[in-house]
């Protein structure tokens, strides 16, 4: 059996070679080379490349770039599968991966952080459609953590490695990178060899989709968009830059990172599942606001470091915007909204590091100050979310329902 050889519906799987877990797995070999590549992105920046604010918001704007073209997603279905593209993000997320130490110049550090960038920001698009198309609805949020928690599995793995491996060893960054990179490469041949071709289920356009009654998740995905760069490209320069954070120092900050979401991911699920999208997110954005503030004013390296676990402990709840879409979404719309989305979700993410990395030499405080209040902005909208989201049913205004009348 192999994805060339055989051709199922998902529905009809059974044992380990479901859909789930092929989801699963593709979670595990993107973490194994994105979380090398995130744990060194900003040691190898400032002690090999002796970039400032400046330099790294434009290698963040660099990496954004094919996230903001994801709606292009759409057209490469034309002449592929979904499963075949997602396949193929990973080639290129690993093999940019594994080559970014062998260019160890700006420019160089550009380039494979642009090829890197189109394998994971397209692998995350085709892997959000198949996850609405292939898991039900009921239990979609429950499976996503499930999936999430694989995801930061592989990440401990990554992490821990470079944790122990990097003072012992005495590795370089050269040496890490095609590791990682390489890991990615032999989990995917793995995957081709292994699993069948599954099915879509509802046949999807081959179109851009915007429709007016998804303007909520729109919105949603784009305040996430620009909030999500103050936390990626800021937070962890602040570990490095302000307190000294060596490489293995950052390995440990994320090794815990990593126990969290794997241990609480599922039970997020589970939660959004039982409690409902709209206070899910409330209470991801109150504490991103908490967490925003705390960040412009700390002085303490060890209390710099717990907000950054409690920021990335929110990360999981995102997963409520998407069973929210799931909800309200009309099935062929999965495929082509997955691309708009991330499009969506990057417009914000291809200024907003170059700006701020500027506002960043100013004052730093700014910049996290002003991620508090976009988190202000999508706890407003938050709320607009119904108790029960369905087709037909995708916003509540709240403030517009008539006060009710005294009981006589």
């Amino acid at each position: 059996m192999t994805y060339f050889t055989q051709e199922m519906t998902p529905g009809a799987a059974k044992g380990w070679r479901s859909p789930a877990v092929l989801l699963m797995i593709m979670a595990g070999a993107m973490q194994l080379s994105f979380a090398a590549w995130w744990n060194l992105m900003n040691n190898f920046a400032v002690q090999e490349l002796s970039f400032t604010g400046r330099e790294i918001g434009i290698q963040q704007s660099i990496r954004e770039i094919p996230g903001f073209l994801s709606f292009a997603a759409i057209y490469l279905l034309l002449v592929m599968r979904e499963q075949t593209l997602a396949y193929l993000s990973l080639a290129f997320l690993g093999a940019g991966v594994a080559v970014t130490g062998y260019f160890p110049t700006a420019w160089g550090f550009y380039a494979t952080t642009l090829i890197m960038s189109l394998g994971f920001h397209y692998y995350e698009t085709m892997a959000q459609s198949l996850s609405l198309q292939w898991l039900p609805k009921a239990t979609a949020a429950a499976s996503m953590g499930k999936i999430i928690a694989v995801g930061a599995f592989a990440q401990l793995i990554a992490y821990g490695l470079i944790f122990l491996g990097w003072k012992m060893f005495d590795l370089s960054f050269t040496t890490v990178f095609l590791v990682a990179g390489g890991l990615t490469l032999v989990v995917l041949a793995f995957l081709m060899s292994s699993f069948p071709h599954f099915k879509e289920g509802v046949p999807q356009h081959k179109k851009l989709i915007l429709r007016k009654r998804y303007w909520l998740y729109y919105a949603l995905t784009f305040m996430a968009g620009a909030r999500r760069q103050i936390f990626t490209v800021f937070a962890g320069f602040l570990m490095v830059a302000r307190f000294g954070y060596d490489v293995h120092e950052v390995a440990g900050l994320f090794l815990i990172n990593g126990v969290f979401s794997m241990l609480l991911a599922p039970k997020i699920g589970q939660l959004i599942v039982r409690f409902g999208e709209r206070k899910a997110l409330i209470l991801e954005y109150a504490g991103l606001i908490g967490v925003f503030v705390s960040y412009a004013f700390v002085t303490n390296a060890t209390v710099a470091a717990g907000l950054y676990v409690l920021d990335h402990a929110f990360f999981a709840i995102a997963i409520a915007m998407r069973t929210y879409f799931q909800k309200i979404a009309d099935p062929a719309d999965i495929a082509p909204t997955a691309g708009v989305a991330f499009t969506i979700n990057h417009i914000a993410a291809v200024f907003i590091p170059v700006v701020f990395g500027l506002i960043w030499l100013y004052s730093p405080a700014a910049v996290f100050l002003s991620g508090a209040a976009m988190a202000a902005v999508s706890l407003v909208l938050a709320t607009l979310i119904p108790s029960n989201p369905e087709e037909g049913n995708e916003t509540d205004f709240w403030f517009r329902r008539p006060a009710a009348q005294p009981a006589e």
